[in-house]
C-alpha cells in the first residue's frame, strides 16, 4: 500500500516553526481573526491537536508569532538605518520609515506583536527579540535626550509618533495605506522630529 503523501511531514524540531509560520501566513491573508488552532493546523498539514500540544492554546501560538514578528519587526528597523542618513536626526527618521514598510507590509503580525498588551509588550525584559526591538529605538533616540532628562520620555514622544501614524496609515485615513511613503505625507509627519531633543545644532539633519 503507497504512503499518503498529500500531506507535508515534518520533523518534531522543525514542527513548532511550521506551525509559527502557518499561523502568520493566516494573519497576512486574513488578519487576526482568521488565526484559530484548527486553520493552523490544516495550513502546516498536521493534526488539529499539533498547535495545543506545542502551543498550549492560542495565546500561546499568538506569543510565539509574537516572538517571531518582533525578530521581522527588528530586521526592518535595522535595514532602514543601514540604508539611511548616518547623522544622528537621520537615523531617527529611518528607523521610523522602517517601522511604517513593516506595518504596511505585515499588519496582522503588527496587530499581534502590540496585542491587548499595547505598547508594553516592546519594553526591554520581556524576551530577546522584544528587548533587541526596543533597544534600536533607544539608540536612535539616545543623543535626543537633555542632561538630566529621562530616556524614555523621549523614545515615547517618537514611539507615539510613528506608531500613530502606521495605524492611521493602515485604517486609510491617507488613502490607500502605501501612499503616505509614495506622496511625501510620511516625510510631512516625521518633519516633527526637527524639534525633538536638545538644541545641538550638530544634531540637525
Amino acid at each position: 500500500m503507497s504512503r499518503d503523501t498529500s500531506k507535508p511531514r515534518h520533523h518534531h524540531g522543525d514542527l513548532r516553526n511550521a506551525l509559527v509560520q502557518a499561523g502568520i501566513d493566516l494573519l497576512e491573508d486574513g488578519g487576526i481573526e482568521a488565526l484559530t488552532l484548527r486553520k493552523c493546523a490544516a495550513r502546516a498539514g498536521v493534526s488539529h491537536a499539533a498547535p495545543a500540544h506545542h502551543f498550549g492554546g492560542l495565546p500561546g501560538l499568538r506569543a510565539a508569532i509574537a516572538e517571531e514578528g518582533f525578530r521581522i519587526f527588528s530586521s526592518y528597523m535595522q535595514e532602514a538605518r543601514r540604508q539611511g542618513d548616518p547623522s544622528a536626526r537621520g537615523q531617527l527618521k529611518s528607523i521610523c520609515r522602517g517601522y511604517l514598510r513593516f506595518g504596511l507590509d505585515h499588519a496582522g503580525i503588527l496587530t499581534v506583536i502590540f496585542g491587548n498588551q499595547g505598547l508594553a509588550s516592546l519594553v526591554p525584559g520581556r524576551n530577546q527579540e522584544t528587548a533587541d526591538a526596543y533597544q534600536i529605538l533607544r539608540e536612535v533616540c539616545a543623543p535626543f535626550v537633555p542632561e538630566g532628562g529621562h530616556c524614555r520620555v523621549i523614545e515615547f514622544q517618537v514611539w507615539s509618533l510613528i506608531h500613530g501614524f502606521t495605524l492611521l496609515c493602515l485604517a486609510g485615513e491617507f488613502g490607500p495605506p502605501r501612499q503616505a511613503l509614495e506622496t511625501g505625507v510620511f516625510d510631512q509627519v516625521i518633519a516633527l522630529l526637527e524639534h525633538l531633543g536638545p538644541p545641538d545644532p550638530a544634531l540637525r539633519s
